[in-house]
């Protein structure tokens, strides 16, 4: 089940007889997630808040929709705006924890998961990062060790409800944001018919749209989706590609498409959207054979060596789990991303506000 997530099924796009047959058992699912919620709002246990704001970036739709580099980009942002973060992760992709884990751009992803290992390297280890499937216990151990932190951005997250938060949208200083790309909320079933973990109109402080998705003009394009809510377009920019194992040895886009046919390019991707990062690169002006790859597939010399190409385009994401081969063929596209002004501004009025939990009525 869990390698079916990793690799959305095409019907999860469109209302048809497959999701038509399985939408039965989305709406158990659904009452489920109405029992979950009751439950949590009853709070039979009482849980202790974060003493620092939390920033959650998360997804409704199952599989990825960009949120790594956002994380990535808004722990830079806050840095240069004098806040101090710290990051943690459930660790996608990793054999299972006993316990909180520091992950550093050294570490194995194997263990501690690739988009950990990713936002490590990508920040020359500048940031501290937590990875285990219990956040809370996470960001105890983030706090011992980096007691500096005043600021913690968590991967990933919305639905974990052991993170109890007190939204920036009630009063508090944690916030929820909504990853949503191209692909929207397909069908708009929940799980098994559709690809939804959440209705699609789950609360949140803002969404944060990627790729080709963008705001709509107005909150009736999709009902009251985005309904009194904050929208903020992210525009993601392919930069210069590396040598796997060469760093400074550089190529443009234009300068590959150029020094190879079109036939000899083939770019692979395990992404939970793979064809994002294909169709970035044809924009770019790179026509290759594209290989899309379940999330978090892992890499073998022999895969590489039975490509047939030239040239073997990867991402940032692939290139961690890659350390291991030696194919001077693989070159790695990095991906940056752009936190818009009024996104940043907006994080920090929330962020500077006094700590509701001093506080009570």
């Amino acid at each position: 089940m869990k390698s079916f997530f990793r690799k959305a099924p095409q019907f999860w796009e469109r209302r048809g007889p497959t999701s038509l047959l399985l939408w039965p058992l989305s709406w158990i699912y659904g009452l489920l997630l109405r029992l979950r919620k009751l439950l949590s709002d009853l709070d039979f246990v009482k849980q202790k808040y974060s003493p620092v704001p939390v920033i959650i970036v998360g997804n409704i739709r199952v599989g990825g929709t960009g949120k790594t580099p956002i994380v990535i980009a808004l722990a830079q942002r806050l840095n240069q705006m004098g806040w101090k973060p710290g990051i943690i992760s459930r660790g996608y992709g990793s054999h299972p924890l006993t316990q909180p884990t520091q992950v550093f751009a050294s570490s194995n992803p194997d263990l501690v998961g690739d988009e950990a290992v990713l936002i490590a390297h990508r920040t020359d280890n500048h940031f501290p990062i937590w990875v285990f499937p219990k956040r809370s216990a996470s960001i105890a151990q983030l706090l011992k060790h980096s007691p500096d932190v005043n600021v913690i951005i968590s991967d990933d997250g919305l639905q974990h409800h052991g993170l109890v938060r007190w939204p920036a949208r009630e009063g508090g200083r944690d916030v929820e944001f909504v990853v949503r790309d191209a692909r929207g909320e397909g069908n708009r079933f929940l799980l098994p018919a559709g690809p939804l973990r959440e209705p699609a109109n789950r609360e949140r402080d803002a969404t944060l749209f990627t790729g080709n998705s963008r705001p709509p003009r107005s909150a009736g394009d999709l009902g009251d989706y985005f309904q009194g809510r904050r929208a903020f377009a992210l525009k993601v920019h392919l930069n210069t590609p590396y040598q796997l194992h060469h760093r400074e040895n550089t190529k443009t886009l234009d300068e590959i498409a150029q020094a190879y046919l079109p036939n000899k390019i083939v770019a692979v991707a395990a992404l939970g959207n793979p064809q994002g990062f294909f169709d970035d690169l044809r924009k770019q002006g790179i026509a290759s054979k594209c290989i899309p790859l379940p999330d978090h597939a892992t890499y073998t010399p022999e895969f590489f060596s039975k490509i047939k190409a030239e040239c073997i385009l990867i991402t940032e994401k692939d290139a961690v789990k890659c350390t291991h081969i030696q194919d001077e063929r693989i070159w790695v596209v990095p991906m940056t991303l752009h936190i818009p002004d009024d996104l940043a501004e907006w994080l920090q009025s929330i962020l500077q506000r006094p700590d509701p939990n001093r506080y009570t009525l």
